[in-house]
């Protein structure tokens, strides 16, 4: 059993509330997977343009700059827990938008919702963040990002799992259906945890001197290395995941959603795979490694502009997605570790909300480069021009705060 999970399975016995918050957020990740695979499903039936299918991807993050303003506000008055149940019982009543988007043919209302789940997404990450720090030791860290790739993997293997062989065999006012119930499970297990943490959520908090001293010069330079990678990984992945139902377009025009949505199905379980080649005791190492980072970001570029050679090789295709995602989630798992580990309890909710920010601005502005670059040269293109920019600037700075 990998040494990552392990570390994540002495955690769960020790902690009845983590219990209660995984089972939470995995019925929560099967409904958005339900939901984010009926959204590009049907965007691709109704053939939208590439131009629409970029921006879908950008329009899921943008918002989130905004959600983790509030959040970070809001962890100063409400407990973490408490915010998170917010945000599910939110985002259950935005499945109203898809509803509304399927009876009327409106694609901006399946737009929308994919805005009201960024903005949610964003609100909950420093609260999340917050709870992990405050009911986690410093030893258990590494299993807050393990419980991350357990979420992570519900939405993979079970939402979007499910949701690519149903697309076509239910209607999606079912799959809506079934989103709305997950969300709805997710609040009573999160009530359930609130009763087990306690003293932990009751906690006060200390964020409102924190804030006056969370300043970027006065942080440390392994501080700094911990707010870019987020920003850095998305610079570098947002522009390529953006453009892959565009290359499934200009891949295979006649058998768009039947290539798509396989190719979204080989993203999430590389994702889903990729922290898992990680041990627990050396994430901290991995993270000020810009050998590794940087190996990985490359890996993740190179499969991504080899993909249209597979043109007449679905199988190849699919394993071209799966080693890109399995390199960028390495990334992303030192990520999150390096911002829970290297900032205080008082701090965390803060560091992460910055970083969160910055990486939906990241990813805003270099997907949106990727939308004009493909609308004037195609998808593949804009891939190879503003992804290996971006790779460029992200070597800069790691190599500017490698120590």
């Amino acid at each position: 059993m990998n040494n990552f999970l392990i570390v994540l399975v002495q955690a769960l016995r020790q902690h009845r509330w983590l219990c209660f918050f995984g089972v939470a957020y995995v019925f929560s990740s099967v409904g958005n997977g339900l939901t984010q695979t009926l959204i590009l499903g049907q965007l691709l039936r109704w053939h939208a343009p590439p131009s629409t299918l970029t921006l879908t991807y950008m329009l899921a993050t943008l918002p989130g700059f905004i959600g983790s303003c509030l959040g970070e506000r809001l962890c100063r008055r409400v407990p973490p827990l408490r915010l998170l149940l917010i945000s599910e019982l939110a985002g259950m009543a935005a499945l109203l938008l898809p509803a509304y988007g399927l009876m009327a043919h409106s694609i901006p209302s399946l737009l929308a919702l994919q805005s009201t789940e960024a903005l949610l997404a964003g609100l909950s990450w420093p609260a999340m963040s917050l709870l992990f720090k405050r009911g986690l030791s410093a030893s258990e860290l590494p299993a807050a990002t393990a419980m991350e790739t357990v979420i992570f993997a519900s939405q993979v293997l079970l939402g979007t799992g499910i949701g690519v062989l149903l697309f076509d065999r239910i209607s999606a006012i079912t799959l809506l259906c079934a989103d709305a119930v997950s969300f709805l499970l997710a609040a009573v297990f999160l009530l359930l945890a609130m009763r087990y943490l306690g003293s932990i959520e009751k906690e006060p908090d200390k964020q409102r001197t924190a804030l006056t001293t969370l300043r970027w010069r006065t942080l440390s330079s392994l501080q700094k290395r911990s707010l870019l990678l987020l920003p850095a990984l998305a610079a570098v992945g947002a522009p390529a995941m953006a453009l892959l139902p565009a290359l499934a377009q200009q891949i295979k025009p006649d058998e768009t959603t039947g290539l798509a949505l396989p190719l979204i199905f080989a993203r999430s379980v590389g994702q889903l795979c990729g922290p898992l080649l990680l041990k627990a005791d050396r994430l901290g190492e991995y993270a000020r490694s810009n050998r590794h980072l940087l190996g990985c970001l490359l890996i993740f570029l190179s499969a991504y502009a080899v993909l249209p050679m597979f043109s007449e090789h679905r199988s190849g295709a699919l394993l071209m997605i799966f080693v890109a995602h399995l390199a960028s989630n390495v990334v992303f798992a030192l990520g999150t570790f390096s911002v829970l580990n290297d900032f205080t309890a008082e701090t965390v909710s803060v560091a992460s909300g910055k970083a969160w920010r910055w990486q939906a601005v990241s990813a805003a502005l270099t997907t949106g480069i990727a939308a004009i670059v493909a609308a004037q040269w195609g998808a593949a293109q804009a891939l190879y021009t503003v992804s290996f920019t971006s790779l460029a600037l992200v070597m800069t700075i790691l190599v500017r705060y490698r120590r």
